[in-house]
Parts: C-alpha cells; structure tokens; sequence
C-alpha cells in the first residue's frame, strides 16, 4: 500500500536524487550529477515556504514531488545559501560540457522567470521510479499537495513540461485536473506548457 507523507528529516535526500537520477536519465539536472541534485532537493527541504512530499511502498522509496510556495525567490535563497556547494558541483560538468554554463546561469535566473501577479504553488518536480509507474504513485503524490493548499490563499498550483515528445506525461496532468494555460519557447529553443490547477476550475 502506498503511503504519502511530507519529508521530515534529510535522511531520504540520497535515495531522492538517486531516485531522480533513475527516472530522468539523460536530463539536464541529472548529467549535473547525484551531489548537484542532493543540494537542489535539499534546499527544498530547508526552504520555509518549499518541501517535498514522498511516496512509499512499504518502506521503500517509490516517488517524491517538490514543491514551493514563493518559487520567484526560491532560486534567490537557494543560492544565497548553497553558492559553494553549487558551484563545486558544477565544476565538473561545466569543464566536460562548457555549454552547461550558460544553462546553469539560466537556471539559476529561473526566479525572474516565474514572476506573476497571483499567489501560486509550484509543483517544482515531481518523479516516479520506472520500475513502480501505472500503480498511481503520481496521483497519489498530487492530490496529497492539493489537500495541503489553501485555495483561500492561493489561486492555483502551477507546473511546466516539455510540449514536444511528451505525450504520457501531458495526459497525465490533464487527467489530474491541470488545463493548459500557455505554451513557450525557452531561450535554449526548447517548447514547455505550463498547466495551472484550480478546484473552481473542474
């Protein structure tokens, strides 16, 4: 049986970057490496207004969903405190890749880029092991953050993913209730939609 609960404590940080590491093969963030990510999901631990939630079969780690509730300054705090621990754990992967660089910088300006006018979550990442898909660890872990949102106090919850190439992973979110609201290029070329999810909206 599956059981979802918001992370306590970082003991779970190393099997959810390895985690990541497993489902995401090939991605930016994974070619960055397990030390990169282990301080990305930690700085949603540590965040006050950011946090994961993780799924479990027994006491086995099946999936995680991080999340933020002022991702505009997310990225600002996250630096702030992990600059060296970032900056040595992309060392690496800059040197062996130099066109890393211009997309680390991007991502480290990702809070200029999600600015808006309303008050949102952002369901930040969400990641289901490959071996435990189709059981409903992914709903699981989205209606457990949609139970924890007071829609009094924010408008929507908010997510991007790829437009192209991505069909499983778009009708997953429509299943769950997220509509469409833009799709865009990013600077690198790369096609995103973003889905908002509103309960006055279904």
């Amino acid at each position: 049986m599956i059981s979802v609960y918001k992370l306590e404590n970082k003991i779970s940080i190393p099997g959810i970057a390895m985690l990541h590491k497993k489902a995401f093969k090939g991605f930016f963030l994974t070619k960055l490496g397990v030390p990169f990510l282990k301080t990305l999901y930690t700085g949603f631990f540590e965040d006050d207004k950011s946090g994961i939630l993780i799924a479990k079969d027994k006491d086995k780690l099946i999936g995680f969903l991080a999340y933020s509730e002022d991702y505009p300054l997310f990225f600002k705090r996250l630096i702030k405190k992990h600059i060296i621990r970032f900056a040595v754990c992309s060392a690496g992967a800059a040197i062996k890749h130099p066109s890393f660089i211009k997309r680390i910088l991007g991502a480290f300006k990702k809070s200029d880029e999600v600015k808006k006018d309303d008050n949102y979550v952002e369901l930040a990442s969400i990641c289901v092991d490959p071996d435990c898909e189709n059981h409903g660890t992914g709903t699981a872990l989205i209606d457990k953050l949609k139970s924890m949102i007071d829609f009094n106090k924010f408008a929507y919850i908010s997510l991007e993913t790829d437009a192209e190439n991505n069909d499983l992973v778009n009708k997953f979110y429509v299943k769950n209730g997220f509509a469409l609201k833009r799709t865009y290029k990013t600077g690198e070329g790369r096609l995103m939609n973003e889905y908002t999810f509103c309960p006055e909206e279904i």
